[in-house]
């Protein structure tokens, strides 16, 4: 049977957070964890749960710009209360400072417009390139969203449309009580914690981005209560947490492709420590400088990354591009048809008719021999 919503919301409970980012180049990287571990799930689905009427999850600063399931929103409320004080990017902060007046003026329109866009305070001064090109109103707008007033109520072509946080959000999620910063802490750590099952502090602290004196206090306090425990990893050179909940299985059998911004390899130390393989986010390097291309997704073969491949959606032609196939040290004669599998299966999930291999790359040639000639390349 097909991976329903069900599934999905197990998928971000069990993650804890779900990157959001614009790249479009094969799809929207929020869409890729779950079709990374359910396989070819309806993409309205993940739609359903984070912009619909019976949503589960909410928009927020979680790893970065995030979904997260709602219940996880009081677990939040320190953020957003540090936020108001200037605790957020630094422009922006000033930006608050001086313009809260302004900011006030923009809250109370949404109070009695009701839900808006970016589009809706468009004028406004610019200045140059980057986010502080952004209207006043575009400003006053992630403030108000940085600072928990308001939130995402849905997208529209991916466009955010923000309203009141407690207009947007289940009463029964708004009535939730707000713990103490402490608290909320140490249960964001042990999310964390389950969702790595044996992870540095770096690693815990980074899940959710939280502070470096705050992280440590929760892990120290996870740690008396006996909630965490410290282990060595054989060639990690700082001491790790064991989740209580964690288990060995005695063999890893699968395969999936994976978004460069998947949970996974979110923390590139991690990344090299679990599977001796660097990977590193191009899409910011220059094109003459990047090693293996722009939008490059890792390719996970049972317990090793044994290859990555620089796709794009060529979606008027209906074709998933590989502009570029690499083996990695632990590949073997089984990663190109694997791979291959993978990618036939995500392009049928990206509502592709084919699959192209157009690029260089040391795996390319073995990679378009063991494409299927049926449904795959012509």
């Amino acid at each position: 049977a097909q991976p329903d919503r069900k599934h999905v919301r197990d998928v971000a409970r069990r993650l804890g957070v779900i990157q959001i980012d614009s790249v479009n180049v094969v799809t929207r990287t929020h869409y890729l964890p779950a079709f990374s571990r359910l396989g070819d799930y309806p993409r309205e689905v993940l739609e359903a749960e984070a912009w619909g009427p019976k949503r589960s999850l909410f928009e927020y600063w979680g790893h970065e710009a995030s979904m997260m399931p709602l219940e996880l929103q009081p677990l939040f409320r320190w953020r957003m209360e540090r936020a108001r004080d200037g605790a957020m990017w630094t422009g922006l902060a000033r930006f608050g400072r001086e313009r809260r007046d302004y900011i006030d003026g923009v809250l109370a329109e949404i109070e009695r417009r009701g839900p808006v866009t970016g589009g809706d305070f468009a004028e406004g001064p610019r200045g140059q390139p980057g986010w502080w090109e952004w209207s006043d109103g575009k400003r006053a707008l992630e403030w108000l969203f940085w600072a928990g007033l308001i939130t995402t109520k849905t997208r529209k072509v991916f466009e955010r449309v923000y309203d009141l946080t407690e207009r947007a959000l289940p009463a029964r999620v708004i009535d939730l009580p707000t713990p103490n910063e402490a608290d909320a802490q140490r249960e964001l750590v042990r999310i964390a914690a389950r969702a790595q099952g044996v992870a540095t502090a770096a690693d815990l602290r980074d899940w959710f981005r939280l502070p470096l004196a705050d992280s440590r206090a929760r892990i120290e306090e996870l740690v008396e209560d006996r909630e965490l425990t410290p282990v060595h990893v054989e060639g990690w050179r700082h001491t790790a947490y064991l989740a209580p909940e964690a288990k060995t299985p005695r063999k890893v059998s699968t395969s999936a492709l994976l978004s460069p911004f998947d949970n996974l390899i979110w923390t590139r130390d991690r990344t090299e420590r679990l599977f001796d393989v660097k990977v590193r986010l191009e899409i910011y390097t220059p094109a003459e400088k990047r090693l293996h291309g722009y939008y490059v997704l890792p390719f996970l073969e049972d317990e090793a990354i044994t290859a990555r491949v620089d796709l794009k959606s060529d979606r008027k032609a209906g074709a998933l591009l590989v502009q570029a196939a690499w083996g990695e040290r632990d590949a073997t004669a089984e990663t190109p048809p694997r791979l291959a599998n993978a990618l036939t299966r995500m392009a049928g999930w990206l509502g592709l008719d084919r699959v192209e291999i157009v690029g260089r790359g040391d795996l390319a040639g073995a990679l378009d021999a063991a494409m299927p000639k049926t449904g795959a390349n012509p």
